[in-house]
């Protein structure tokens, strides 16, 4: 069996991929609360490592400069998508509110 590989390289355009899960409730401060991160986040791959989780398992990460952030921050590499195929995710995701 062969190692999988890294899916992005450094310069990378990506995007979060669809979140398909919502929070339902009807106290309107809650909402203001959560709308921050119900936002799509734009980022560029900075790079990439590997780290071992708690169950001894490696799990590929990519650290991304987040348009809207100051700091770059480490994110699975499961969790992204190209920024270019975001418009086809969302199409086919099941978003909540949408």
């Amino acid at each position: 069996m062969t190692k999988a590989q890294f899916t992005y390289k450094v310069g990378d355009r990506v995007a979060e991929r669809p979140k398909t899960h919502g929070i339902l409730t009807t106290n309107s401060s809650t909402r203001e609360r959560i709308a921050k991160y119900r936002t799509q986040r734009y980022g560029t791959v900075l790079g990439s490592k590997e780290k071992k989780d708690r169950g001894g398992r490696t799990v590929k990460l990519l650290v991304i400069q987040w348009d809207h952030l100051k700091s770059p921050m480490e994110h699975a590499q499961f969790r992204i998508c190209h920024e270019r195929d975001l418009p086809t995710m969302m199409k086919n995701a099941m978003v909540p509110g949408e």
